[in-house]
């Protein structure tokens, strides 16, 4: 692995789905870039293929056509548990439905992942009692999610994202349960994720509000790359 590489680069990937006997593409031939300090979004109607471009750029699925790498990696030539170590130590995940432990408190759900990246990497270290606090969750501490509101549980997903000091941030719509103030903070607290520490986020959302504050926004249909813009507002077609 090289971490001065691109985060993930895909080239010429589709992904195919093949269900009751009927294959579909899930994205078709797509070619694309992405390095620590940006914030890219990805747009587009349901069933556009956002959510598998973050599978694979997470490692979760392999591509059907074409070439994925992660920090410089093909991650068809990985064995699952390096697989499992890359996102331990080095990718951070937020989920649109949170999937934090409803029987850890608020510290010990950013203590837990915490833990896993140390149990790969003793020499790692992040201080989970800070992240609580930097997003504004100390006075949650001892508290468990359920009792939380939906802005404090997105925040603590995002703390608990950060807890493993992730060179690549993915989080699948993270704003869609989120008043519109909340939501905006999210992204905010993402977009500073990655300039303050040079890491790469990814984003796939249906909330336009969002594009101003990526470095670039990758616009989806049918599987298909259609337009890509740029932080000055400049349209590349695909």
């Amino acid at each position: 692995m090289n971490l001065a590489a691109p985060a993930v680069r895909l080239l010429s990937v589709s992904k195919i789905h093949d269900g009751r006997g009927t294959a579909s593409a899930g994205i078709h031939n797509i070619t694309l870039e992405a390095r620590g300090g940006e914030l890219i979004l990805f747009v587009g109607p349901s069933g556009s293929g956002k959510t598998t471009l973050l599978t694979l750029a997470a490692g979760l699925t392999e591509p059907t056509l074409g070439r994925v790498e992660i920090f410089g990696d093909n991650i068809t030539r990985l064995r699952q548990a390096e697989l499992q170590r890359l996102r331990a130590l080095h990718m951070g995940f937020v989920f649109q439905t949170f999937r934090l432990i409803d029987a850890l408190t608020v510290e010990e759900n950013v203590n837990f992942v915490r833990r896993l990246a140390l149990r790969h990497a003793p020499d790692r270290r992040q201080n989970g009692a800070d992240l609580v606090a930097r997003f504004g969750l100390n006075h949650r501490r001892r508290a468990f999610p359920p009792s939380l509101s939906q802005g404090e549980k997105q925040r603590l997903a995002i703390a608990r994202a950060l807890a493993n000091d992730p060179e690549l941030i993915i989080a699948d719509e993270p704003t869609a349960s989120l008043p519109t103030e909340d939501g905006l903070e999210v992204i905010r607290l993402l977009r500073a994720a990655a300039v303050s520490h040079q890491r790469c986020v990814l984003v796939a959302t249906h909330d336009l509000r969002l594009t101003k504050f990526a470095d670039r926004v990758v616009v989806l249909r049918d599987g298909h790359v259609v337009e890509i813009r740029d932080s000055g507002g400049r349209r590349t077609p695909a």
